[in-house]
């Protein structure tokens, strides 16, 4: 389907070179300042043409609001935005006519729907993601106001060029490669036009997608991103853990192949010994609110599919793009055998201009799941409070019901009816 998301929903539209690309997002609070620069700025770090080791194709990609706001500030409704497509070259796919092209999307699209868009990639197309991103910009903007919350992705792999990982086979993960994961800003990582935010790992992803691009070949590689501050508690046991939603939204995106959360296959390596995650006393980052971390984190900010308040990261492994340029010996729609050289402008690599994609997906996910526990825990703190329930089932000091603290907009949680109270 089309459309993601339970509470906060996004429809996105529109193929390759049909003549503008968007979406249509309901469930948007009201309330909140929203302009199309605040959209724009994830677009334009999306948009082809960027670079020379990024596609060709020059799209600007000009974002325009339709509806759902006003003078500057979100009404509730929805709100529908569009983008033109203008450097279109439909006649760069008449091969197609007789190939699909290897590893693409062509024959299974035609399979399930008995027809195609008749150039580029149409749904499969990296141009989806347009609509996508799009949404989870203004869903990054609330959660940032109201929880402080920071998503970051960066390059970790090009082909087999990679970051350092673990230093030691004792490791989980390593130090160099956690303290990234804490630190690292979108800023650091667009100084490097692969969007790895170590220069010397950088300059050799760089050589070896340019190598790929001059042999008319292509690379994949592999995206980590992590989400900081998020608010504790989300997630909905059992089908919708917030692993398994982050995996769905992360797997829908085009040429993704892989998803691990926190250590990831690596950690199945370990015994609990020294994969659990022990208890501490602490507070929240942001709001300063009393509550238990953890001294490691190899579970990834998720425990039982419920975000524990630690760093959530995660890595997606892209493929390499389908379509290149080499000549490559494949069937036609007819059954019979042919060479496909295939033409038009396509990336070597996507996984530099796939960052603000992983990016805008997970705000996509964290923004649903907060309105969904608001919802929960608002209905809940409306009950007669309750005074008959044993330790083992409540927080010490806390209140039986709790909302989802928005620390930074409104300064401190809503009040909640405690235990034992009339």
């Amino acid at each position: 389907m089309s459309s993601f998301g339970a509470l906060f929903r996004v429809h996105t539209y529109g193929e390759s070179h049909c003549k503008s690309v968007g979406c249509i997002i309901d469930g948007v609070p009201p309330g909140l300042s929203l302009t199309e620069e605040d959209i724009q700025v994830q677009l334009s770090r999306r948009r082809p043409g960027q670079s020379d080791i990024t596609t060709a194709r020059s799209e600007f990609d000009q974002v325009h609001l339709q509806s759902g706001t006003e003078h500057g500030v979100t009404l509730g409704t929805p709100i529908g935005l569009l983008v033109q497509n203008k450097d279109q070259r439909p006649h760069d796919y008449a091969e197609t006519d007789l190939y699909p092209r290897p590893s693409h999307a062509d024959y299974t699209y035609l399979a399930k729907y008995g027809v195609k868009a008749s150039s580029g990639g149409g749904r499969a197309s990296a141009r989806e993601t347009i609509g996508r991103v799009a949404a989870g910009a203004i869903a990054e903007k609330y959660l940032k106001e109201a929880f402080g919350v920071e998503i970051v992705a960066f390059v970790g792999s090009v082909g087999k060029v990679a970051l350092p990982y673990a230093h030691e086979e004792d490791e989980v993960l390593g130090k160099e490669y956690l303290d990234l994961i804490k630190t690292i800003t979108r800023a650091e990582v667009d100084k490097e036009i692969t969007r790895c935010p170590h220069k010397e790992t950088s300059a050799k992803m760089e050589e070896v997608i340019r190598a790929a691009k001059a042999r008319d070949d292509s690379l994949g590689g592999t995206v980590t991103c992590v989400i900081r501050h998020c608010p504790l508690g989300l997630g909905e046991p059992a089908f919708d853990k917030l692993e398994a939603v982050l995996a769905h939204a992360m797997l829908s995106i085009p040429s993704t192949k892989g998803f691990e959360i926190g250590s990831g296959f690596r950690g199945s390596t370990f015994p609990g010994s020294q994969h659990n995650d022990p208890f501490v006393d602490g507070t929240h980052g942001v709001t300063g609110e009393k509550q238990l971390r953890t001294t490691t984190n190899w579970s990834g900010g998720i425990q039982g599919g419920i975000s524990n308040g630690e760093d959530i990261y995660f890595r997606i492994a892209f493929k390499p793009p389908a379509t290149i340029s080499q000549e490559q010996a494949t069937a036609r729609y007819d059954g019979s055998t042919g060479v496909l050289a295939a033409k038009g402008r396509h990336d070597p690599c996507v996984v530099p201009r796939a960052v603000p994609i992983v990016e805008t997906m997970a705000a996509l996910v964290i923004m649903d799941m907060v309105l969904q526990q608001n919802a929960r825990r608002t209905a809940a703190s409306l009950l007669p409070p309750l005074t008959h329930l044993p330790p083992s089932m409540v927080i010490p000091g806390k209140s039986t019901v709790q909302a989802v603290s928005s620390g930074k907009a409104q300064g401190e949680a809503v009040q909640d009816q405690k235990v034992g109270e009339e």
